[in-house]
């Protein structure tokens, strides 16, 4: 999850802690980033070091135990739900525009099913 996502999820909360399991990744397009105290699994080096320079921490699960061991004062977050049959959502296939398609059957399936 991304920098800038984290921000805006933490708008109005940064007395609390921001969990992700994940890695926070760094975001180019977003300029101001907020002193947030971050726990997360990963976090990559651009993103680390402008956490701290913004005078955030970035904190492991860990100092997240010993901080927190209840869990009070944090937020947990998580990235988007992508399932598989999402793909088959949408407009219908074979009309313009429509990224869904068919599931295609075996040329023996179908000709069995004529019989």
């Amino acid at each position: 999850m991304s920098i800038s996502r984290v921000a805006t999820h933490m708008k109005g909360k940064e007395d609390k802690i921001a969990v992700l399991v994940g890695t926070v990744t760094n975001d180019n397009r977003f300029l101001d980033v907020p002193a947030l105290k971050i726990c997360a699994l990963r976090f990559t080096e651009t993103a680390r070091a402008r956490i701290t320079n913004a005078g955030g921490q970035c904190i492991t699960f860990d100092e997240l135990a010993l901080l927190a061991p209840t869990g009070s004062n944090t937020i947990l977050l998580r990235g988007p739900k992508r399932r598989e049959a999402q793909k088959y959502f949408g407009k219908g296939a074979g009309i313009s525009g429509s990224g869904t398609h068919i599931k295609k059957q075996s040329k023996k399936s179908s000709e069995a099913k004529r019989k």
